[in-house]
This record gives C-alpha cells, sequence and structure tokens, in this order.
C-alpha cells in the first residue's frame, strides 16, 4: 500500500515579491498576512516537490517563548536532534518550534482558519506549555542567502509565558530549557539561521 505522500502550504514566490521582498527579518506583518494568507493564492502542493523549488515559499509559523522582563527575560532553547524533520539543520541550537501547514489541516472543513489550525497542531505536537500565556504575532522571516531559506518563509509568533514551564514532547528535541537573552546573544553562531536573524532583530540592544 503506497503512503500518501504530505501536501504542504505554499504562496508563490512572486506574491511575497510584490508585496515588498526583505532580506532578514521584517516586523510589518499587517503588510503581507492579509495576502499571503487569502485562500486565492494558498495552495498545496507535494512537499518533496516544493522543497526544492524556489517558486513557491512555505509558509511556516515559528513559534517562542519566553519569561521575565528586561534584563531578567529568559527564552527557550534547545538543539535539533537527527530524528527532527529538517534534514539540513540537524545539530542546530534553536528558539524556535513550528512547522509545514498541512492539507490535514483542514480536516474537512474549509471555512476554518487553516494557518492557524495549523499552528496549533504544530505546538501541541512539538511542547507542552504549561503556563499561561499572551501569544502575539511579531515578525516574518525570510532567508535567499541558504538552500533552506530560499524555499521558505517564517511567520514569528512570541508566546510571552507567566512562568517558564515548557516541556518538549519530541525526543529529539533536546538539551531545553530556557537560557537568559543575554547569554543566548554570545552565541549566535550556534543557532540555526532563523533563531539567528530573530534574536538579533528582537533583542540586539542586549548586545554580544
Amino acid at each position: 500500500m503506497s503512503i500518501p505522500e504530505e501536501k504542504v502550504l505554499v504562496v508563490p514566490t512572486s506574491l511575497f515579491h510584490s508585496l515588498g521582498h526583505f532580506q532578514g527579518f521584517a516586523d510589518d506583518v499587517s503588510r503581507y498576512m492579509p495576502s499571503l494568507l487569502a485562500p486565492e493564492h494558498m495552495s498545496f502542493r507535494p512537499r518533496a516537490e516544493v522543497e526544492n523549488d524556489p517558486g513557491f515559499k512555505q509558509l511556516i509559523p515559528y513559534m517562542f517563548f519566553s519569561h521575565g522582563d528586561g534584563d531578567d527575560m529568559s527564552i527557550f532553547q534547545y538543539v535539533r536532534g537527527r530524528g527532527m524533520g529538517e534534514s539540513r539543520l540537524h545539530s542546530k541550537r534553536s528558539i524556535g518550534v513550528g512547522g509545514h501547514i498541512s492539507s490535514d489541516d483542514l480536516n474537512g472543513d474549509t471555512s476554518r482558519d487553516l494557518y492557524r489550525a495549523g499552528m496549533l497542531r504544530e505546538l501541541r505536537e512539538e511542547v507542552d506549555l504549561r503556563s499561561p500565556y499572551v501569544e502575539r504575532c511579531v515578525g516574518m522571516i525570510n532567508d535567499d542567502e541558504t538552500e533552506v531559506g530560499r524555499v521558505h518563509l517564517g511567520i514569528v509568533h512570541h508566546f510571552r509565558l507567566e512562568r517558564p514551564d515548557v516541556i518538549s514532547r519530541e525526543t529529539d528535541l533536546i538539551e531545553s530549557g530556557f537560557v537568559p537573552v543575554r547569554e543566548l546573544m554570545t552565541d549566535l553562531a550556534g543557532f540555526e539561521t532563523w533563531s539567528s536573524i530573530c534574536l538579533t532583530a528582537l533583542y540586539g540592544q542586549y548586545g554580544i
């Protein structure tokens, strides 16, 4: 019996360029999100097909978790084990959890908020979030300078937690825990590119 091929949510790269191409981080999410998530622009395509096709951008919710404020702020981080999805990111440190939005997230209901349904599924699959939180979409990541980045577009969601209580559900999400922002900023080279971009854009005031 053949295994159904995963189909993931994509938008044309040309659409992203028409809205305003950028390299790195952009915080003007209202400029992009309405058009990117418009039904007429979204489609599902086989993941194996689009992983090497820069004509499409796979939309990826990229969620990170913080606790505290100012000098007392810490962020949840981990190391990607070899069992985690994207092989090109193995052994890298990361602050972001998330993944592809799948056609399965429709669950037979074309009226649902597909992007959010997929985001929350990814959240439940990867971590057990045991603290109350306030969540906000704070920016977007585009990195055309790497093989992975050319075919993905990150949508960054910040979860501000009341207490630092996040447990990994993934056996390959290892060496996890909350680390002070100032400490993270001293080792940006050890992080996957998206995490480095995100940390620099949002917490660069802490210096290196």
